[in-house]
């Protein structure tokens, strides 16, 4: 598994996946894990979608941008968690080069789009709020068409030039991958050349997707606070920005903490590197549906009723 290979874009050329470094005498345990949250994500999501088609009640602007929540969130573990499943369960760690980087830049494009979904519901909680009379008007349908246009362009801006600088890259050395997927830091670390610009332009870009994203939905909670605090509804306001809050903490702490893990590794273990990585990648993707199943009204009338 660790001999080298200098022709990686020939047809035979491929990486080994480890899995969980240092934690490998756990497959079944890791698999069970895995796969429940595998089910539970497909699942979830699969009822929001399912439920959101059917129920008239749940076309307005909110329950649209959950849609697509859901099936970015399907997407993303769909695009790891089978692979890893043949790790752990199949004793299949081979991966071909090309696959290699189409579930790296599926990683990093679905996390980019779902940072900007989070943003639009963000935007959508405070016309909601702040212009309750206006709400239809301001999100009709071409509207939120244009903003999913917008962030998933934005997505392919930031992926496309950081395919180009990874794909480019000589793979001279170990095939060995110390991860349970293609994370792009430790696949790069196996170029023969300086992976140090496509790290940094991927940290730089996700920096600057996320802090910006975040900006915005603090300037936006901003402006529902001091609307609510004014009309003396803050208990009302906030009930209905509940579940977005709720996800917003799953996606951004653990996300934020996985990506400076991997780019800034002295201190944190690669066991821990890559527990924090799939987490964030599985975690908020099989809570988010229970969340909103939980704290959204409708949503639970509309599952019940579909039971």
């Amino acid at each position: 598994a660790s001999e080298p290979f200098n022709q990686p874009n020939g047809s035979s050329s491929s990486f080994i996946l480890v899995g969980v470094p240092s934690l490998e005498a756990f497959p079944t345990c890791w698999g069970i894990l895995f796969c429940s949250g595998y089910i539970i994500t497909l699942v979830g999501n699969g009822v929001v979608l399912l439920v959101i088609g059917l129920e008239n009640s749940l076309r307005d602007p909110i329950h649209w941008f959950l849609a697509m929540l859901a099936v970015i969130d399907v997407v993303m573990v769909t695009s790891i968690v089978p692979k890893m499943l043949s790790i752990f369960w199949l004793k299949s760690p081979e991966i071909g080069y090309m696959a290699c980087f189409v579930q790296m830049f599926l990683v990093h494009s679905t996390t980019s789009v779902e940072s900007g979904v989070l943003l639009a519901m963000a935007v959508d909680r405070y016309v909601a709020i702040c212009h309750p009379l206006r709400y239809q008007t301001i999100l009709d349908r071409q509207t939120i068409a244009q903003i999913g246009l917008a962030i998933v362009v934005r997505a392919l801006l930031f992926i496309i030039p950081l395919a180009g600088m990874v794909t480019r890259l000589p793979y001279c050395r170990s095939r060995v991958v110390p991860h349970s997927y293609c994370e792009h830091m430790a696949v790069v670390k196996l170029a023969c050349a300086d992976p140090r610009p496509s790290g940094l332009y991927s940290v730089a870009g996700s920096s600057l997707i996320v802090g910006m994203d975040m900006a915005f939905i603090a300037v936006s909670y901003g402006m529902i606070l001091k609307t609510v605090l004014r009309k003396k509804l803050c208990w009302k306001a906030f009930s209905t920005c509940g579940c977005h809050l709720c996800v917003l903490l799953l996606y951004y702490v653990p996300g934020i903490v996985s990506i400076y893990a991997q780019q800034f590794s002295s201190g944190v273990s690669a066991h821990a590197q890559v527990l924090l990585a799939d987490l964030y990648l599985t975690l908020p993707t099989m809570l988010n549906p229970i969340v909103y199943s939980i704290r959204t009204k409708q949503i639970r009338q509309a599952v019940l009723k579909l039971l």
